[in-house]
């Protein structure tokens, strides 16, 4: 990070450019700018950075601020297309992300160590499994896109740092290469942030590919386009896949064998003694499995984490039985193929599923055929209930209904006294809610503060 310049600019007021912008107030004149306005409720945030010397301008990219930058770290959301990246550019200003920044000041260091998760499904539970794994021997805290910027633990005893990477951070990552790297799988998602498909997934991929030969890539075997990376990229690969049939090689692989989670030839785990549902959850135990078999984790402590281990908030959720009904918060399914493996988690169970939204006009086809074959009745909320009405009538399926709240939609599904009432939306939160977390604690709160949820 040497420069003939003390001069940084922080690009965007958010989670990730508050704490880039504090860590460098210690070595740095920071400049930080936001185009929006200042929020009410940001600005005891904003006094802070002030008291630390921080410059602080909202409502536009002011020259003086960029002007003279020795680099700039951009905050994760900010498009592709936003006019301060071609002035940047045109004032020869380096720009990247904060994953980037941590990748540049550590990777001459033995600690910490980078285990980087992606993917479009999977990451927060991953991210958290892992973290929680690699805790029992290491100081491994979990940062990134799932909570804290891995900046603020740059002065930390971290030995490694488990981030979670989303897309946005790793197009503007343009070194980083971490020591193990996590792929979960890939289906569309953020295709008008990325401008397509094949962008989205090069967002990913080149992190990957930057990887050297001491480097590990942890690929899901299961998804074809991953398999085709593999053969792409120069670290050590190490596959999970659900049936060992598939797989065929097993060393430094891990799959599912006898009801059991194998790596290599060693039973870890058995599959029912895995506290969180589905094959995809499977799917990320074994992501977080194999980390911590290359980082020399026994095996009895892994299975004790596994088995300790509680899904994150807002992930196929449990929230509570009432009326012999299972509640299950899955808000953090954005996107169609989310829910998708939220359906497909209660094979065998009659599921009502509450899902709408903002929606993000993929394609619904893959998402119809699992309410077809798994959900009894559809319950419909927000900007997206005509066209998710639509495609399922025009399918055959007719077992919909329209609610016009959270809450009421959670009376409706409650009606049929069903195995399962799923809230897994399919669709962005951001008609009715701040975010899918806010969507979350509306459903979470309703459900647990009924005594019975409807008169039946």
């Amino acid at each position: 990070m040497e420069s003939s310049t003390k001069k940084v600019l922080i690009a965007g007021f958010s989670v990730t450019g508050i704490a880039c912008a504090k860590y460098l107030s210690k070595d740095y004149d920071v400049y930080l700018s936001e185009y929006s306005s200042l929020k009410d409720e940001d600005k005891d945030k904003a006094q802070e950075l002030k008291e630390l010397g921080v410059k602080l301008e909202f409502g536009g990219h002011s020259d003086e601020f960029i002007n003279n930058s020795s680099f700039a770290i951009l905050s994760p959301s900010i498009p592709l297309d936003a006019p301060i990246l071609k002035r940047l550019s045109e004032k020869n200003i380096p720009y990247f992300s904060d994953l980037d920044f941590v990748y540049r000041a550590t990777s001459s260091k033995d600690f910490p160590k980078i285990v980087l998760i992606t993917g479009t499904n999977g990451k927060t539970t991953t991210t958290a499994l892992t973290s929680f794994i690699f805790s029992k021997k290491y100081n491994a805290p979990s940062c990134g896109n799932i909570g804290n910027s891995p900046v603020e633990y740059l002065d930390s005893v971290a030995q490694y740092l488990v981030i979670e990477a989303s897309s946005y951070q790793l197009n503007y990552s343009y070194e980083l290469a971490p020591k193990i790297a996590v792929f979960t799988n890939l289906t569309p998602d953020h295709i008008l942030w990325h401008g397509s498909l094949e962008n989205y997934f090069e967002a990913k991929a080149s992190v990957f590919r930057r990887m050297g030969e001491n480097s590990h890539s942890i690929l899901n075997f299961d998804d074809l386009a991953l398999r085709k990376l593999a053969g792409e990229l120069k670290s050590k690969v190490h596959f999970l896949a659900l049936s060992k049939d598939e797989l065929g090689e097993t060393d430094n692989n891990c799959y599912i064998y006898n009801n059991a989670i194998y790596y290599g030839e060693e039973k870890i785990i058995d599959v029912k003694d895995v506290p969180i549902v589905g094959n995809h959850n499977l799917q990320n135990v074994m992501c977080a499995v194999i980390a911590a078999k290359i980082e020399g984790i026994d095996t009895d402590a892994i299975c004790e984490a596994i088995k300790e281990f509680k899904a994150p908030e807002h992930r196929c959720e449990f929230v509570r039985m009432l009326d012999n009904t299972a509640y299950y918060n899955d808000s953090k399914a954005t996107n169609p193929e989310a829910a998708i493996v939220a359906i497909n988690a209660f094979e065998g169970k009659k599921v009502v599923l509450i899902a709408g939204g903002r929606d993000k006009n993929t394609s619904l086809d893959e998402f119809i055929k699992s309410v077809h074959d798994r959900i009894s009745k559809v319950v419909l909320i927000g900007e997206a209930t005509k066209r998710f009405m639509d495609e399922l009538y025009n399918s055959g399926y007719t077992n919909i209904v329209h609610a016009q709240s959270l809450e009421e939609a959670i009376d409706l599904a409650s009606l049929d006294m069903p195995d399962v009432v799923l809230l897994s939306p399919a669709c962005a939160s951001f008609d009715m809610f701040k975010n899918y977390e806010q969507r979350g604690e509306v459903f979470k709160n309703y459900v647990l503060s009924k005594k019975q949820l409807v008169s039946r």
